[in-house]
């Protein structure tokens, strides 16, 4: 997973895994998410043959999510998502927008989130930032609540800067929302130090507009 807080340099805190590489794509019919599988604890690597649960893409209902930040998260997602109270629906940006007021309640009092950052934040953050995607588009959230939508590809980790430039540089010649996030993922895998292969990803038909 990837320590990456809403703005600001990125956290250097040997005490939680840190970093990844996860990416969307749409075009034509279908969308993509794609992950890099390696985990990093400060100097040190846990490469996806060593981890039983290396996969950073996560799958409710018919959403599929990458989520960096602590590596907490996963457990914490798997479980909070799920909660009856959240009632998690991330089909469009206001549904999302929606979970993620009825998630922070639930993560603080139930997960022991510490909601401070930045003294100057004008709100708690949730500590978690997301790429995701399903049949109406692809998406990403940020800790302080905000939802995005994309209309042809977006990233989020260390690897980001990599991924988009990589995805930019192929939006026009790859015809398949597949290979313009694997382009995204896989460069950010060969760039960043704390993102590295193979690749995961998943695939979804997109609904007409």
């Amino acid at each position: 997973m990837a320590l990456v807080p809403h703005s600001g340099p990125l956290l250097d805190d040997a005490r939680t895994p840190h970093l990844s590489t996860i990416v969307v794509a749409r075009k034509g019919s279908t969308a993509c998410i794609a992950a890099d599988t390696l985990t990093t604890f400060g100097e040190i690597r846990l490469p996806h043959e060593l981890d039983c649960n290396h996969s950073k893409i996560q799958t409710f209902g018919k959403t599929h999510i990458g989520i960096v930040g602590s590596a907490a998260h996963t457990l914490v997602a798997e479980r909070a998502f799920r909660d009856k109270d959240v009632k998690a629906d991330f089909t469009t940006r206001d549904a999302a927008f929606d979970t993620l007021l009825r998630l922070h309640p639930v993560l603080k009092e139930r997960y022991f989130l510490n909601p401070k950052d930045a003294e100057e934040d004008p709100y708690e953050t949730s500590q978690m930032d997301a790429v995701f995607m399903n049949a109406n588009g692809i998406f990403a959230l940020y800790s302080l609540r905000e939802v995005y939508e994309y209309e042809r590809y977006w990233a989020v980790g260390s690897g980001a800067c990599y991924a988009l430039g990589a995805m930019h540089a192929v939006w026009d010649r790859f015809k398949s929302a597949k290979d313009i996030a694997l382009a995204g993922a896989e460069a950010g895998a060969a760039f960043d130090t704390s993102s590295q292969g193979p690749i995961e990803h998943k695939t979804v038909k997109l609904s007409r507009r």
